[in-house]
């Protein structure tokens, strides 16, 4: 009995691979590996020279960034304290003392030097950076264009913010103003006492502290800066001899000017600048010197006490605001006296009876 051709052919063929073989992964054998491991050998041997100069590379620029940071820093720092060496080397005169205000100048110093090394920082930094980047052969391009769309963006949006700031670096820079000084900064004024690269902090006259943002400031008036001006008019009568008025007015100011503390106040002589107006009854003369900044109002007080002490002992009068009454337009004593007796007869019967009484209409009903 033959078999059929199909039953011949399976048979010469052998028994089917089950499902279960045929999925099976193949075990990787001894040769298989030793050729990974001969092309991984191969890629590191191609490779690693260029592996190791990145590296170095990266390496050098982290190293030389930091030195640089280091020596552009302690540079800073040695130029801030040269400046605070300085201030505390000037002597104690008042000009030297009111030019190199000590804590002005060091609260300004500071500021200087946080602003220089932020900067320096960035920019050490900020280039390190990319050049790291760039060694791992990186497109810089549309790192940097992102981050020049999103710093548009950013400014952009806290405008306000860059404003304050930069006002603020360039009103320290420009040294407008300092600690101590007395300013008018057209939103506020006062005497400074803190001064930030964002806010400026203001005392007023009745104590309250403003804070004025730098960027709102569009004009500032120093009071502290240079020198002031104490002026004194004085008015007196227009029959006075001008001749023993100046001469009055000279001694004042040559006493002045020879005592203490008004010697280092002042800083020019005391001068009868002569007649500033003339009236029929009165003449206002004009005394003028050049003082400390913001002590101005203390040497007028001062010049007003002398001037009004020196007139009295030299019998020279001075007119005020209100004129006297003249002798005419006196009121006369007698009529003065005599008007209560004048209310007093007024309210009396007689006068009730010698006062005509008219009929009176009979009211409405």
């Amino acid at each position: 009995m033959s078999l059929p051709v199909s039953s011949a052919v399976f048979a010469a063929a052998g028994p089917s691979p089950s499902p279960s073989s045929s999925t099976a992964p193949a075990v990787p054998s001894l040769q298989d590996a030793q050729e990974s491991a001969t092309h991984a050998a191969s890629w590191v041997e191609e490779n690693w020279s260029t592996w190791l100069a990145i590296g170095l590379k990266v390496l050098l620029i982290l190293v030389i960034a930091a030195v640089l940071r280091k020596v552009v820093l302690r540079a800073i720092t040695k130029l801030i304290d040269r400046m605070n060496r300085t201030v505390q080397a000037v002597d104690g005169t008042a000009l030297g003392g009111l030019l190199v205000n000590a804590e002005r100048r060091r609260q300004r110093s500071q500021a200087i030097g946080s602003v220089l090394r932020s900067v320096a920082s960035f920019v050490i930094l900020g280039t390190a950076a990319l050049m790291v980047l760039s060694a791992f052969q990186i497109n810089l391009a549309p790192l940097l264009a992102s981050a020049g769309v999103a710093g548009v963006a950013i400014g952009f949006g806290a405008r306000n913010l860059v404003t304050d700031f930069l006002s603020g670096v360039f009103m320290i820079l420009e040294d407008q103003y300092g600690v101590g000084d007395t300013i008018d900064a057209g939103v506020a004024s006062g005497e400074v006492i803190e001064v930030g690269l964002r806010v400026t902090k203001l005392r007023g006259d009745n104590g309250e502290i403003w804070y004025v943002r730098n960027g709102e400031v569009k004009r500032i008036g120093n009071l502290s800066q240079g020198w002031a001006t104490a002026g004194v008019d004085v008015t007196v009568k227009a029959s006075e001899d001008l001749d023993r008025l100046k001469a009055t007015l000279d001694e004042v100011a040559e006493k002045m000017g020879k005592e203490e503390p008004w010697n280092e106040l002042l800083w020019s002589p005391i001068e009868v600048l002569g007649l500033d107006s003339v009236l029929l009854d009165s003449m206002v003369v004009r005394v003028s010197a050049r003082t400390m900044p913001g002590k101005s109002l203390a040497v007028e007080r001062e010049l007003r006490w002398r001037i009004k002490r020196a007139f009295d002992a030299a019998d020279i009068r001075i007119v005020g605001g209100a004129t006297a009454p003249a002798e005419d337009d006196a009121p006369d004593p007698t009529a003065v006296v005599a008007a209560p007796s004048v209310l007093a007869n007024s309210a009396s019967p007689q006068a009730e009876a010698a006062t005509p009484l008219t009929p009176q209409a009979p009211a409405p009903k």
